[in-house]
């Protein structure tokens, strides 16, 4: 299946941000970009892959000694 490529703006959007995030991204060299000309594109794999990569999963059970008041 072929990899559908966004524009910054698409990014930002998808990320709830403005487009100053995913082009901070793309300058850090944190995400992978194709360049067509002039214009930056994010491939749709690359982003989830970056937002999978990111993700921090939430703690398991807390122990009951961590929740004692002082």
């Amino acid at each position: 299946m072929a990899d559908r490529y966004l524009t910054v703006a698409q990014v930002a959007e998808l990320l709830g941000t403005t487009e100053r995030f995913p082009r901070r991204l793309i300058a850090e060299r944190r995400i992978v970009f194709v360049k067509v000309g002039r214009h930056v594109r994010i491939p749709e794999s690359a982003l989830n892959a970056f937002i999978d990569a990111n993700t921090v999963q939430p703690i398991g059970h807390w122990r009951s000694s961590l929740r004692r008041a002082a």
